[in-house]
């Protein structure tokens, strides 16, 4: 009898580091859940202005099907609203080829008039470009539509060393624009995108650096447009023809072709959706027939966006 108080006790003391010790897991669930939650809200990218969203209309895909497409990397993009439509390998880095150009002709419209005149620097620019002579002078104008047409190297070179600081000080504010735009997988060493081991990005970031460069009207004619004359302020014609044969399907209206060893064949494109008023942006990275891709997403797309309105 003596020892029975003794037992009960421990039987006490039991329940009580049993109630701790089910406090202590609790916690420590909690915790962790905490920390969880952190991790991916470090994860979420958050993008004010300068970046545009139009809230009117909200895309989603009707019906969901799988798509084969031969790109190691893809995006498609509602223009107004960023919502990602379709996406494959979003945040895989690769290099982006010529579309590196779009980012190029951006940093130039800030700076330059459509009628500053440049000077051609350089003749011999390695990779695609119209062998301007050395010491010929075109307007800018000209020379835009010479970057974003036959994805002229020469004309690239030329922008960026008719900058003030030259090449070093142009490639600089291209990374600072992208900074600002918020695109943080992004970065250039040169302003051609001819050099793989210089420059990469993603399809998301890419994505959204084409929506943002067609906010811009200037930029969004030159890369609608099919072929141009140019003429050299030494009396010189040139005739531009552009590269991107999608521009002859219904609503295709650009953007950009890229292709190098390294990155293979690279597009982003633009198709205005009839009857809603909106645009998407395509993009297609590392891919083995760019065109064919693209044209496989677009089929994918066609009547397949539902565009709710959202009311204010």
């Amino acid at each position: 009898m003596r020892g029975f108080p003794e037992i009960k006790i421990n039987k006490r003391k039991i329940f009580y580091l049993l109630i701790l010790g089910f406090t202590f897991a609790v916690f420590l669930i909690l915790a962790y859940i905490n920390i969880a939650l952190k991790r991916q809200n470090s994860d979420l990218e958050i993008y004010p202005k300068p970046l545009i969203y139009n809230s009117q209309k909200y895309p989603q895909i009707k019906n969901h099907q799988e798509v084969f497409i031969s790109a190691k990397g893809a995006v498609v993009l509602d223009r107004d609203s960023y919502v990602v439509l379709y996406e494959k390998n979003p945040k895989l880095r690769f290099s982006p080829a010529s579309t590196t150009k779009i980012m190029t002709a951006l940093v130039a419209l800030e700076y330059f008039k459509l009628d500053d005149i440049l000077t051609i620097y350089q003749s011999n620019v390695e990779g695609s470009n119209i062998t301007f002579e050395q010491g010929e002078q075109f307007t800018f104008e000209n020379l835009l539509y010479a970057l974003m047409l036959p994805s002229s190297n020469d004309a690239a070179s030329a922008i960026a060393q008719n900058y003030p600081g030259e090449e070093a000080a142009f490639v600089a504010k291209m990374n600072e624009k992208a900074k600002e735009l918020h695109l943080t997988d992004t970065f250039f060493g040169e302003p051609i995108g001819l050099l793989d081991e210089k420059v990469y990005t993603t399809p998301l970031d890419l994505a959204r650096l084409a929506a943002q460069a067609l906010e811009n009207s200037t930029l969004a004619k030159v890369v609608s447009t099919r072929n141009r004359e140019i003429v050299s302020l030494q009396g010189k014609n040139y005739s531009l023809y552009n590269i991107n044969r999608l521009l002859d399907l219904p609503g295709v209206s650009g953007v950009k072709t890229g292709f190098t060893e390294g990155a293979g064949e690279v597009l982003v494109t633009s198709k205005k959706i009839s009857g809603e008023g909106a645009e998407i942006v395509i993009v297609v990275m590392q891919s083995e027939d760019r065109f064919l891709d693209t044209q496989i997403l677009l089929e994918f797309l066609n009547n397949n966006i539902n565009y709710l309105s959202i009311q204010p």
